[in-house]
Formats: C-alpha cells, structure tokens, sequence
C-alpha cells in the first residue's frame, strides 16, 4: 500500500533474484479499510515510492486510483471463510474480504509467476495462500520474514505514527515474543504459559492487548500448545495509543 521501506524493499529484492521482471502494486485498497480506521490518514509518498522502486531496479509499477480497481457498478468480492476468522479478523471486520478482492484483481491483472509478500501481515499471508489455491490462480506465493529495526521492531508503515516515546514502548513487542522463543527453547510447551510470556512484556510497557495468540502456522487454527508435529506461530496485536501495530514469531517445541 505504498510509504514504502525496507522491508518493502526485501520483498523487491527477492523478487528480482526470482524473476526478469519485478513488477510492484502501488495502491491503498480503500475496501479494506473500516469506516472507523485510517483511510484518509494512511501515510502515502507515490513519488517517493517510484524513486525507490526504480533505485532497486523495478521494471514496472501499477498505480491505479480507486476508480479503476471499483468503477461504478462494481459488484463482485472475494471472501476467504475460514483463515480470516478471529485475530485481525475479529476486529476488522470486512478487512480481508477487502484484502482478498484486491489480491485477486491484482494477480488477474498482472498474471505474475511469482508473488512475494512479508510475513508482518501472517493472517493476510494465509488468506492469500488460500485465495490463490482455491481459486487456481496458479501462481507461486513466497513469504519473506519480517525486516525490523535494530531495536526488533518490526518495519511497518504504521511506525510514522508513534510519538517517540511510543516507538519506545512498541519494542515490548519484540521483547515478548523473544521471551516466548526463549521459553520454548527451554521446553515449555503449554500455550498459557508462552502467551503469558509475551503478556508480561506488553503489559510491563502499558501497551493494550488486542490478540496474543499461538496458532497453527499454516490454519491458524488455535493451539492449546506446541508440538514436534506442528509447526506453530505466536501472533499478537496491540494498541499503542491509537496505533494498531501486530507481529510474529515461529516457535518450535
């Protein structure tokens, strides 16, 4: 959606060392977005967007209006039923059949080999995943680990709109999900205890939980703990003020 950084980057750089042509959507998708959410506010440089596109060797970007991707008389959407359910899903409603419509119009359009996106946005990720199987788009989706700061907070558009102070309490994120690792590691295994894990830090930095969940990595399905038999990934989502920021971490028994 554009207000492009380097974790934007990585996903441009994995997608020249895959392919002859790297292609990036430039578009804020107006129908993934509440009525109550930040539509209007949403950070948006297009020129400096096109500067670093063609700085990292775009071949081409597609930046249509809204107009062109909704045009009067638009009627048809896209809903993924089951991965879309609960943690961002539960609070957004409407959000991923918004993120699923775009995506697919997008994929039509361009008919890419290969699609890259980051795994910051881990349900988006899986309902793209699903959208592209069900529907036999037939085109390979590659998730890229999360780019972060070099404090652990994970690049995110949204970033622009912490105070500093804010940005300082957003690192408890990291440090959470890095204490559920460390947990792990050490063979705990029951999800109350790695959730607490992370609990304890976003509460210790006055942050407001929204979601602290482990989940399957590939159904989300939720997890009463890890296994040798599944992989596994904590998700989490907070408030910092009115930032809604979310992150991740796989974990592994």
């Amino acid at each position: 959606m554009g207000f492009l950084h380097e974790g934007h980057l990585s996903l441009v750089g994995e997608a020249r060392r895959r392919a002859d042509l790297a292609v990036v959507t430039l578009f804020v998708n107006p129908t993934q977005f509440g009525p109550a959410e930040d539509f209007a506010q949403y950070p948006r440089d297009e020129q400096g967007d096109l500067a670093k596109c063609e700085a990292n060797g775009v071949a081409a970007v597609f930046a249509p209006d809204a107009a062109e991707m909704y045009p009067p008389g638009y009627q048809t959407f896209v809903a993924v039923e089951q991965v879309s359910q609960g943690l961002c899903g539960a609070s957004r409603p409407g959000h991923f059949r918004g993120v699923a419509t775009v995506v697919t119009k997008l994929l039509a359009l361009l008919r890419p080999e290969c699609a890259i996106f980051g795994e910051k946005d881990y349900q988006q990720l899986q309902v793209i995943r699903a959208l592209n199987r069900d529907l036999h788009l037939g085109v390979e989706i590659v998730g890229m680990p999360i780019v972060r700061e070099p404090d652990g907070l994970a690049m995110s558009s949204r970033n622009a709109y912490l105070t500093s102070d804010q940005r300082r309490q957003a690192t408890a994120l990291w440090r959470g999900l890095l204490a559920a690792r460390r947990a792990a590691a050490a063979g705990v295994s029951a999800a109350v205890a790695l959730k607490e894990a992370v609990r304890a830090e976003v509460k210790g930095a006055r942050l407001q939980e929204e979601y602290i969940e482990l989940v399957d990595a590939s159904s989300l399905e939720r997890l009463d703990g890890l296994s040798p038999r599944r992989s596994a990934r904590m998700l989490v989502a907070v408030r910092v003020g009115s930032t809604r920021l979310i992150d991740n971490i796989g974990l592994e028994r």
